[in-house]
């Protein structure tokens, strides 16, 4: 496929290896954004005064400049009550955590939009919270990267809604065109989307055009999919509908009924493919036993490859619309 504005999206991830062995269950998309991990303690002793917190990380000092006046900087948010602000240097790298004491019973890591947070028994030495927080180090380090990588997919999905507005569309990449054309039309050949709006249109007349398109798209493609499909695994769907899932690409239940996520219109076509398969495939085992994999494989041979794109593609990474 040559270089487009999705490909651009996608080339980091088709450099990992392919799976080995497809997961028994779809993970929700959305563990990336708040990862979690407990240490249990076996023996927890009986008494409940809390371990001294030696070492808690000052407020910075602004710099001086002596060439102008002190202004002091802006107050820094304050932490909730009992959490203080910590840090510790594992090999060369600083790590900087938030600790709170709770009547829990293990030590619990939990990484999200603001870093990593640990929460421990009160009765936990600061020896032991760094010496399993070295343990885990690996862990932390590999969730970090994850939600800074996610953060910075976020900052690429974002469009600018006007004139010129470009947007991944089956694995190409369409230009928006707001020139007071008298209808909506789409030039395959120059991958152009013409809107019938005026020129000055606003961002959200643009957006909700361009997504009503989208999703007229996705019905009618989605559709002819599903029947080339159901033919291929001698099965029949009752009906089938688009949704706007923020953790799944679809489902099939046991009736025939089949629902898609109509963002799946910005993949290239083998994605689709894949999705409406995967869904069908249940019409014939209702789980995701190794005869499920056997199935899907039959008539999708490349479904890993597929599979490892969405993988990293959440619906929340795309475009936002």
């Amino acid at each position: 496929m040559p270089y487009s504005f999705f490909s651009s999206f996608l080339r980091r991830e088709r450099k990992a290896e392919p799976m080995q062995k497809p997961p028994s269950r779809q993970r929700p998309a959305i563990a990336l954004d708040t990862m979690q991990l407990d240490l249990p303690f076996e023996h927890a002793p009986v008494f409940s005064s809390p371990a001294p917190l030696r070492g808690d990380v000052p407020p910075a000092d602004p710099p001086v400049d002596s060439l102008k006046p002190a202004v002091p900087p802006p107050a820094p948010k304050p932490l909730p009550d009992g959490v203080r602000q910590r840090r510790i240097v594992l090999g060369a790298r600083p790590l900087d955590y938030r600790l709170k004491r709770s009547s829990r019973r293990a030590i619990g890591f939990c990484i999200d939009g603001t870093g990593l947070s640990i929460t421990t028994p009160r009765w936990v030495t600061i020896a032991d919270i760094e010496s399993a927080i070295g343990d885990k180090q690996h862990w932390i380090f590999k969730k970090l990267t994850e939600w800074q990588t996610r953060v910075e997919q976020r900052a690429l999905s974002r469009i600018d809604w006007k004139d010129g507005a470009k947007f991944p569309f089956l694995g190409k990449t369409i230009r928006v065109s707001v020139a007071g054309a008298s209808t909506l039309s789409f030039d395959e050949p120059s991958n152009v989307l013409s809107l019938p709006l005026p020129a000055l249109a606003d961002t959200q007349q643009i957006k909700d055009r361009v997504q009503g398109w989208l999703q007229s798209e996705a019905k009618r493609i989605f559709g002819e999919r599903l029947v080339v499909y159901a033919e291929k695994l001698v099965v029949e769907f009752r009906s089938y509908a688009l949704s706007s899932a923020a953790t799944r690409w679809g489902s099939c239940s046991s009736d025939g009924k089949t629902r898609l996520n109509w963002r799946l219109i910005h993949f290239p076509m083998s994605i689709i493919d894949y999705v409406v398969a995967h869904e069908l495939v249940h019409l014939r085992e209702m789980n995701h036993s190794p005869r499920f994999w056997q199935t899907v494989e039959s008539i999708f041979p490349e479904f890993r490859e597929a599979q490892h794109t969405l993988k990293h593609h959440p619906p929340d990474l795309l475009p936002a619309l």
